[in-house]
């Protein structure tokens, strides 16, 4: 075998805490390399982690998109429909969920967004150190969202330690996942009686899945089973999303300077933020076929774990990856995923994150971090837990 081979173990505790100054060396190893601890190959470069992300037919998802390959594991829960299937499956059941989740509906709700967002900002300003996870970016997705499901009013402080979970159970069987599962029982139990159609709270994207199978488009567990993915998608995203905006204009001032001189760049802005945060750091796929990359043959049945964060900074894209820039043009980023499985919530994310950013720009002329960063492990995601930051109310002429 001439695939460079390492012992470097990306769910180590430092790793987790601090993944980026690891990625130029997965970068540097080559287009695909053997990750020995995990016995796995891997990449970390843009063009063949997009390429993997494409090519769903021969890397594929109905295997898992974790580390555990179900055809010989079994997953901690039933499969997501979406994520976790491929074609023929996939299509019925991604193509029903777009029907649902169609993007008129969530431009009819960006008018209402931008309402609540700005009400939180304008309460927030000027008053001082505050951390900005709990009280704005898990604050107003949990304060829209639900009610765009249709779920009810109690207990959906469930939905963030659920979602987290899930995207524990994407990596080894470590002890980070086995805290994660023990301490998110509740919720996983809430979540399941939560996405039964006799406990919506009323009309929304979830009754309108349940009406779908009325019609014969899935059956009734498929329906629960697609709601369900509806909360993995669209919470834990945003919530990440929203941080990594005020994390990114925080530390980047003159950025955030530039953003309010030219409102414009607000779109960039918000791919930029993407791109650079690295909130989903790794998914993996399973070869069906022996297939070549660059010089090697890789055998079917071998799992891969494709580093999107490290893509997303790879300089053969990106001129000075590195460096927070809003006037980049960072389109085509795998912030999301890309191809047919790409994220379900991630115009929710991007639609949420737009109000946030626009009240923001309305109500805040300085974007200051009072405290560092504290970082919550997950062997999937890069997220923020908590930030303390201060917003200094923009000046009123005269």
């Amino acid at each position: 075998m001439t695939i460079p081979e390492t012992d470097f173990d990306p769910y180590a505790a430092t790793v987790l805490a601090d993944p980026f100054p690891h990625h130029e060396m997965l970068r540097e190893l080559g287009p695909i390399f053997w990750l020995s601890r995990y016995n796995c190959y891997g990449m970390a470069r843009f063009a063949e982690v997009r390429t993997a992300l494409h090519d769903w037919e021969t890397f594929v998802s109905s295997r898992g998109v974790g580390l555990s390959d179900f055809a010989h594991e079994e997953p901690w829960r039933p499969p997501s429909l979406l994520l976790e299937t491929d074609p023929p499956v996939h299509n019925r059941t991604r193509g029903l969920m777009n029907k649902v989740a169609a993007l008129p509906a969530l431009k009819a709700r960006l008018p209402e967004w931008k309402e609540k967002a700005a009400s939180l900002v304008a309460a927030l300003a000027g008053n001082g150190s505050f951390d900005a996870v709990t009280e704005l970016a898990e604050a107003f997705p949990l304060s829209v969202f639900p009610d765009m499901i249709g779920l009810r009013d109690e207990g959906r402080e469930n939905l963030l330690p659920y979602a987290m979970t899930a995207f524990n159970a994407f990596g080894p069987r470590n002890a980070l996942l086995a805290e994660s599962l023990a301490s998110a029982e509740q919720a996983t139990a809430w979540v399941a009686e939560a996405c039964k159609r006799e406990n919506l709270k009323g009309p929304g994207w979830a009754a309108d899945v349940y009406a779908a199978a009325d019609r014969g488009d899935c059956t009734q567990e498929e329906a629960e089973r697609l709601v369900r993915s509806f909360l993995t998608a669209g919470v834990d995203t945003t919530v990440n999303g929203i941080a990594a905006l005020i994390y990114a204009m925080g530390s980047n001032p003159d950025e955030w300077q530039k953003l309010r001189a030219d409102p414009t760049l607000g779109k960039k802005a918000l791919e930029e933020t993407l791109r650079w945060s690295g909130v989903a750091q790794t998914f993996f796929r399973t070869t069906s076929r022996a297939v070549q990359i660059g010089n090697d043959t890789i055998p079917e049945g071998q799992k891969i774990v494709l580093f999107l964060a490290a893509a997303n900074r790879d300089p053969r894209q990106w001129p000075d990856p590195e460096r927070y820039d809003i006037t980049r043009n960072a389109s085509g980023h795998v912030g999301f995923g890309f191809g047919i499985h790409q994220c379900l919530g991630q115009m929710v994310a991007r639609f949420e994150m737009e109000a946030v950013l626009s009240a923001l720009l309305e109500h805040v002329g300085e974007i200051r971090l009072t405290g560092a960063a504290q970082r919550r492990p997950n062997n999937t995601l890069y997220t923020i837990g908590s930030l303390p930051v201060e917003f200094a109310p923009c000046r009123i002429s005269a």
